[in-house]
């Protein structure tokens, strides 16, 4: 029996005159060959029981212990060689229901192994995630047992030994196990991209705040949460000031070490609760979890900190920061309003000679 792919494969086939596009498949032999190996050889086991309890010639041995044993690495070759790896491992896989379903005859309809074997090279068929290449493969199993039957005559004898149920439950236990195993390994792959998906819809990349979408949920909510007068919020806006002097004269790469540094800053100072984030280009929002008196505290310790940083490869470099705060708005009105109302702070403060911070009603500057 063959194994579930790898990753989910497409519907069609690729194309055999494009090998770029078959590329992504190459490991794909790989993979279905060490499955096969282990599922034809079990499975090979309770047939030579039947065989040997029905005293069978040459000819079933034969196509048995080549069904089994050599066309694993018979399609691996197949496979490895051909231009186009998927395509072939799914010429593969509808061979492999041919050979299983062939067998049946071979052991005169055995219950056991001959439900056993055909459930199994099924449930492989839809274990690789290939869209309805199980059902595809049913009319080929079909043939199959007809064509092997009618050269058996179709001796019927489905009574199944103690020994050939024990020979049974390899294949049963082991390649039951190795097939979940994969596709446990499978869904935590998947798993993991999707939380690296989200982390990058979460996370602004270059200071790894949040990003402004997910900074908007959380802000939305702390909003909510603020006119329902179950919990306080202060809305900080920080502005990196002369920021497009320092990518003039500096760089764009000092001045995403300037962005990077701020950023560190914002998230050492910010009290546990604060939702920080990115709004774009120079300018960090942080939604407070505090009254307007504490925020005020945090966004001069903010001030301070970006004022204090040193650059090792720029010792002359300074840099500083205008910060504007704002209480949630009355009942009833938007996020858009709050922020409107930090901006207003925000040009306050850079209307006073910026490195301060201003709030609705005062104007905070530094002492010197």
């Amino acid at each position: 029996m063959s194994s579930p792919a790898p990753d989910a494969a497409p519907d069609g086939p690729a194309r055999v005159d494009a090998p770029r596009r078959a590329l992504p498949w190459q490991g794909l032999p790989r993979t279905v060959y060490l499955f096969r190996v282990l599922g034809m050889g079990l499975g090979l086991l309770p047939v030579s029981f039947v065989l040997r309890d029905l005293h069978a010639g040459w000819m079933p041995w034969a196509w048995s212990l080549f069904a089994c044993l050599l066309w694993p690495h018979l399609a691996f070759a197949l496979a490895r060689a051909s231009r186009d790896p998927f395509r072939a491992e799914r010429r593969n896989l509808y061979l492999d229901s041919i050979f299983a379903a062939s067998l049946v005859p071979l052991m005169q309809f055995n219950l056991l192994p001959s439900v056993l074997l055909l459930v199994v090279a099924t449930a492989d068929k839809i274990s690789t995630g290939i869209r309805g290449l199980w059902l595809r493969t049913l009319p080929a199993m079909a043939v199959a047992l007809l064509v092997a039957g009618a050269c058996t005559g179709f001796a019927w004898q489905p009574h199944t030994s103690m020994a050939v149920m024990l020979a049974s439950l390899p294949i049963l236990v082991i390649h039951t196990l190795a097939v979940a195993l994969n596709g446990y390994r499978l869904i935590r792959k998947v798993q993991k991209q999707n939380q690296r998906l989200d982390d990058l819809n979460r996370i602004d990349a270059l200071t790894g705040l949040q990003s402004r979408a997910h900074w908007q949920q959380q802000a939305e909510a702390a909003l909510h949460r603020s006119q329902q007068r179950t919990g306080a919020s202060t809305l900080l806006l920080v502005d990196v000031d002369r920021f497009k002097d320092i990518n003039d004269h500096h760089g764009h790469a000092v001045g995403d070490d300037v962005l990077r540094a701020i950023a560190d800053v914002v998230r050492r100072v910010a009290p546990a609760g604060s939702d920080a984030g990115r709004l774009g280009g120079d300018e960090y929002v942080v939604v407070l979890p505090t009254s307007l008196s504490l925020a005020e505290s945090t966004a001069e310790a903010i001030r301070a900190g970006v004022e204090g940083l040193r650059f090792p490869r720029l010792p002359s470099l300074r840099c500083s920061v205008s910060l504007g705060l704002a209480e949630p708005p009355a009942a009833g009105l938007t996020l858009r309003e709050w922020l409107e109302a930090a901006d207003r702070a925000l040009y306050r403060a850079k209307a006073a000679g910026r490195n301060c911070t201003a709030s609705r009603d005062a104007v905070r500057t530094p002492q010197r």
